[in-house]
């Protein structure tokens, strides 16, 4: 029943799902739908960063201090990030996650792991630090990038629907699309998130006997756990439903803040805005 369910809405996933390129991203060739727009680009990361904020905030994982005047959650890997999104009917983001990229010399220092709670756990820390060099020594001898995957959030009126697992398949998807990645996550117990990821193929980081274990995040005031994935293995009864989502995101709408010089005119167009009723102010 869910396999048919995510089959029918991954079949016209280029209706609902839309990708922010980060400035620095070369794109792939595989992308027909490339639309280079600042101002688009800027209003969809404000809309997120709204609808996180407001989650995370009646969650009690952030303070109202730590967001904008405007309720936006803002992250430095926000600039830094590919943003996978999903549109309601009206055009308005209603889940959405950020999938980020690292050369394949990145060092566990460079990581956004290195600051979390368990990487400054005395019996841990190390432990966790020698899981982590352990997977980007793989992802190398693989010839794979290495990704870290966050800022997953559905809006309440979404969470019965496929619109999470969605967005997590797409990460698989989009990490084909990208040549093949092995990344990881900080996934929150929270709302069963960690649950369903694991389902999904997301992994425990272990070294030699050592599991890394859930923790406890006293910044986000909720228990947490590390999980890894490779893009080339997702859970196999998952498989063939990666696999038409990475043919379904060649439709899907790119939006990019700056053309780069690797991309191909031919495959940018200048066109309306989709939603032009919910121009927001990105600030």
């Amino acid at each position: 029943m869910l396999e048919k369910l995510l089959h029918r809405n991954i079949a016209a996933v280029h209706r609902r799902l839309v990708l922010l390129a980060p400035p620095q991203a070369t794109l792939p060739a595989t992308f027909e739908n490339v639309e280079v727009n600042p101002a688009r680009h800027a209003n969809f990361v404000a809309q997120m960063q709204r609808l996180r904020g407001s989650i995370y905030l009646r969650d009690g994982a952030v303070e109202r201090r730590e967001l904008s005047i405007k309720g936006l959650h803002r992250t430095a890997e926000d600039a830094k990030s590919w943003h996978l999104l999903m549109v309601d009917s009206a055009g308005a983001v209603d889940a959405c996650v950020w999938y980020m990229e690292h050369p394949s010399t990145v060092s566990v220092d460079q990581l956004r792991v290195r600051k979390c709670a368990l990487a400054k756990h005395a019996e841990w820390g190390g432990t966790l630090r020698k899981a982590v060099e352990k997977d980007l020594a793989h992802a190398r001898e693989e010839g794979l990038g290495f990704a870290e995957v966050g800022g997953w959030a559905v809006a309440e009126k979404s969470r019965c629907t496929s619109e999470g697992l969605v967005l997590a398949l797409a990460g698989y998807s989009l990490g084909r699309v990208l040549g093949g990645a092995i990344g990881m996550t900080t996934a929150t117990v929270r709302h069963c998130s960690s649950t369903i990821l694991r389902r999904l193929g997301g992994s425990a980081l272990k070294i030699g006997e050592h599991i890394i274990p859930s923790y406890y995040d006293p910044r986000y005031k909720c228990d947490m756990e590390l999980l890894r994935f490779d893009s080339r293995e997702p859970n196999p009864r998952y498989t063939g439903l990666v696999e038409l989502l990475r043919e379904k995101l060649a439709a899907v709408t790119v939006i990019v803040p700056v053309l780069q010089p690797a991309t191909s005119p031919a495959a940018v167009f200048a066109s309306r805005p989709m939603f032009p009723d919910l121009l927001l102010a990105a600030t």
